[in-house]
């Protein structure tokens, strides 16, 4: 076989073509147009482009792009986990409102004393909060106020010449924070060990017990003279609202609950007559 040359090559591919369409009765002419083969690669080269275009255009521009494998668009990502948290809070949110018109019922059919619903809030989840004692919680009590019953180690001192009751330090520690009126903090911090016991500064009745996002488990005893003690941040309560407690009897156990706790420890206030007053000109906490 002879060797084509160059020349010989592009004529070939420039060499033009007639195709023709004829009338199958008459066999005339219909249409006609002359094409090479240089002609017929460039409309092919051209035509594959166009598609090869139209379908990025269409797979970049279109949500089909997000059924591609290892592709997914930032902004679709970001949606799907705004959606996701979304539906976790509504979520959250239903089970707290089917807490409360659960709580909401109870008190109208009287099963549930007012006082008792517990408290609710969007963040902590009102499942985890139960005051109530378990028959294991009520016997641990029972043994643990026997053994501090006879304790006077909480015990301060009597201020001389004042006339002024006699108070029990609440719980043994040292003092971390002191009560000042002008940043509006109403009582002392007590920094104590974990589950120390906590004990009434006199006799007289639980008011109030609850649990608050802020301020942990809360107790509030009603004393003579007009006295009312509270105690906040603790791990347990061993008292409920209309208990009767004796001076120096174990209402709770310290601890760190809340928001505003800033480790293991005693918030405690002292009111007198409606108003906050400093722990310390009536309890000895050296």
């Amino acid at each position: 076989m002879s060797k084509i040359t160059s020349k010989e090559f592009w004529e070939k591919m420039r060499f033009e073509y007639k195709l023709s369409f004829l009338n199958e009765n008459t066999l005339e002419e219909v249409f006609s147009f002359r094409l090479s083969r240089l002609t017929s690669f460039i409309i092919l080269f051209l035509f594959a482009v166009f598609l090869i275009t139209l379908t990025s255009f269409v797979i970049v521009k279109t949500p089909i792009r997000n059924y591609l494998p290892g592709y997914l668009d930032s902004d679709v990502r970001e949606e799907m986990i705004k959606n996701a948290l979304t539906a976790d809070s509504l979520e959250t949110e239903l089970a707290v409102q089917s807490r409360y018109l659960e709580n909401i019922r109870a008190i109208l059919r009287g099963d549930m004393k007012v006082d008792e619903v517990l408290t609710i809030d969007s963040i902590r989840d009102v499942r985890d909060i139960n005051l109530e004692k378990s028959e294991r919680t009520s016997k641990f009590v029972k043994n643990y106020e026997e053994d501090e019953k006879y304790n006077l180690s909480g015990l301060s001192t009597v201020a001389s010449g004042g006339g002024k009751p006699m108070f029990y330090k609440p719980v043994k520690g040292m003092v971390s924070s002191t009560f000042n009126l002008r940043e509006k903090h109403y009582g002392i911090d007590i920094a104590s060990a974990p589950s120390e016991s906590v004990l009434a500064t006199m006799k007289g009745m639980v008011i109030f017990t609850c649990f608050d996002p802020n301020a942990g488990y809360v107790i509030q005893i009603q004393h003579p003279n007009g006295f009312v003690s509270v105690y906040k941040h603790n791990a347990k309560l061993l008292k409920s609202q209309g208990d009767v407690v004796g001076p120096g009897e174990v209402i709770a156990l310290a601890g760190n609950t809340g928001k505003l706790s800033t480790g293991i420890h005693l918030h405690f206030e002292l009111w007198l007559d409606g108003k906050p007053v400093d722990p310390s000109e009536y309890i000895n906490f050296n």
